[in-house]
């Protein structure tokens, strides 16, 4: 994971929820914080610096200040629990293809059963 802090010049409440909004909509982000007083986003999870910034200089001016990696939450060594193994590996899905479904009754008329049947083509 990797937290990056961005500068921006915002102003106003409105100005925050619009960078929020534009930021939240990325994947991979697993957390937002915005100081209003030094005027830092700070974005967290596995994201690329390059995106963010890019997004919000449609809204803002904008300045790439730190990336690095994000702190990691400091885990007890003495409870070490294996992660369970789903066992239900996800596998992708295989189209299969149906073909459709056709009539099995068909309306054939020949010229020979009725021959005024084309009469509206030729009398054009």
């Amino acid at each position: 994971m990797k937290k990056a802090v961005v500068k921006l010049e915002v102003y106003d409440d409105r100005d925050k929820q619009k960078a929020m909004k534009k930021v939240s909509s990325l994947l991979g982000i697993h957390s937002i914080s915005m100081d209003m007083k030094d005027k830092k986003l700070t974005v967290t999870g596995e994201i690329d610096p390059v995106i963010i910034v890019g997004k919000l200089r449609k809204i803002c001016p904008t300045e790439l200040l730190s990336v690095g990696p994000a702190k990691e939450e400091k885990k007890d060594e003495s409870k070490k629990v294996e992660p369970k193994k789903p066992d239900d590996v996800w596998k992708p899905y295989h189209y299969h293809y149906y073909p459709p479904i056709m009539p099995e009754h068909y309306f054939v008329r020949s010229v020979e059963e009725d021959p005024n049947w084309f009469g509206y083509l030729l009398n054009r």
